[in-house]
Order: C-alpha cells, then sequence, then structure tokens
C-alpha cells in the first residue's frame, strides 16, 4: 500500500491510455467517446475508462476514483493516479469518508475546502498533505445491493461549478448501466452453469437407476428408493451415488 504521507512519483498521469492528460475534451466530445464504450467489455476495463474520462472533460477533476460497495467491502474499481487511490484506501481502513457515504447514502458529498474540513477531518488532513483540496463524491444510481461512487480530486478549493457535476453525474449513471450489466450477465452466467450442473446430475442419476433395475430386478421407483436410502445412510449427496454406480458398471463392464 503507498505511503500516506508520500505522493507515488511513477504513478501513471491522469488521462489513461488514449485519453488526454487534462481537462480538454468538451463535454459533447466525452460523451461521445462514453457512448463508444462497449458495455459487454469487462467492467473494471470499462470503469477505468469512465474514469479517464471524467478526467479529460471535466474541469477541476484532477484525479478521479470509482468506489464500489459489495457486501459492505469498499474497494476502487479504477482510479487515475496515486493520491486518489491513497485517498480512498484511508476511506476504507475507517469505514468513513465522502466517497463511501456517497456510494451508501445515494447522495452528493462535497468537501469545499480540505484546510476547513470539520466532519472528515482525518480524512480532509490527509488531503491537504496530498496537495488535494477540494472533493466531490457522486453516488452511482444503482436499484441493487452493490453500490458506488465517482470520486472527484481537485487541487484547488471549492465544489465543482454545477455544470461540471452534472456532468460527473452523467458518467456516473453511465458506469451505473455498466455495472447493472455485468451483474446481470455474471447473474445469468451463474444460472447457466446451475442448470447445466442440474441437467447433468438428472442424467447420471438415470443412468445409475437403469444399471440398478437391470441388476437388481427392479422398477424405476425402487431404484430411486435405493439410491436415496444409500445417500442418507452414508450422507452423501444423491449424485455422487449415482456416479459411483454408473462407475462401477463402466469399471466391471
Amino acid at each position: 500500500m503507498p505511503d500516506p504521507d508520500q505522493p507515488d512519483p511513477a504513478a501513471a498521469p491522469a488521462g489513461g491510455p488514449g485519453l488526454p492528460a487534462t481537462s480538454d475534451l468538451t463535454p459533447a466530445a466525452a460523451i461521445a467517446q462514453l457512448s463508444r464504450i462497449f458495455l459487454g467489455e469487462p467492467l473494471g476495463q470499462v470503469l477505468q475508462r469512465v474514469a479517464d474520462l471524467v478526467v479529460a472533460s471535466v474541469p477541476g477533476a484532477d484525479e478521479v476514483s470509482v468506489t464500489l460497495i459489495d457486501r459492505d467491502r469498499p474497494y476502487s474499481a479504477a482510479f487515475s493516479g496515486s493520491r486518489a487511490a491513497v485517498l480512498d484506501e484511508r476511506q476504507y481502513a475507517s469505514g468513513f469518508g465522502p466517497c463511501v457515504d456517497a456510494a451508501q447514502t445515494g447522495r452528493t458529498v462535497v468537501i469545499a475546502d480540505t484546510r476547513a474540513e470539520d466532519v472528515y477531518t482525518d480524512f480532509a488532513a490527509l488531503g491537504v498533505r496530498h496537495g488535494v483540496h477540494g472533493v466531490t463524491s457522486v453516488p452511482l444510481p444503482m436499484p441493487m445491493d452493490l453500490v458506488g461512487a465517482i470520486n472527484v480530486y481537485r487541487t484547488s478549493a471549492g465544489p465543482l461549478p454545477p455544470s461540471a457535476q452534472a456532468l460527473v453525474e452523467t458518467f456516473a449513471g453511465y458506469a451505473a448501466v455498466a455495472l447493472a450489466n455485468a451483474t446481470l450477465y455474471a447473474i445469468s452466467v451463474d444460472q447457466a452453469e446451475n442448470l447445466r450442473i442440474a441437467m447433468q446430475t438428472r442424467a447420471t442419476i438415470e443412468q445409475a437407476k437403469g444399471v440398478l433395475m437391470a441388476t437388481l430386478h427392479c422398477t424405476a421407483d425402487e431404484a430411486f428408493e435405493h439410491l436415496s436410502r444409500r445417500s442418507q445412510r452414508h450422507n452423501r449427496k444423491l449424485r455422487d451415488i449415482a456416479a459411483e454406480v454408473v462407475e462401477g458398471v463402466s469399471r466391471h463392464g
């Protein structure tokens, strides 16, 4: 973890690959680039590109991070520089800070001047040591348990202008869509895998029933009862017992 009192001089400059390192993209150009981000890309890659575009297009957004909170565990899914990473980590360690509060409450949190902050005092003091004097954390509008925020770190004091904050909110909405899509995709993959396992299990049990019907000269119901009794007696899953029956025939067949 970076030394909280020493910025990393080797950190990559804000802007990311292929993006300007300063705020010289117009809002229209930023939105145009945003629309070309493919939502099927890995989530971390999408969120990193969102963070880079905020730095490149929002005046006063010197460094940016994207915080996600999954099962009460916050982490940075993307960040544009070492100061953002260090300040994020301080909040995660304490469980208290503008990005954590914005993500959890769904309300934008603004520190206009870290040198005069009286709520997040420890965090603000660390910000001052790193040359960060203004912070704006905008929540991601997420209709699910996984929540987050886009955090804008400024080297000058004062809140973002209304037009700049509105642009960050636009990026937050897009990041939320990417996050929702990634979550739904993960759920669909899990469901597909569960269905595959269920079908494979059913096929194995049917095979085992056929083996027992042939060897014990019993009905299908009696064969299933035989598998169930063995499963209960040995406290093992029915599918594992069925697989052993089928494998036994294969070994001796």
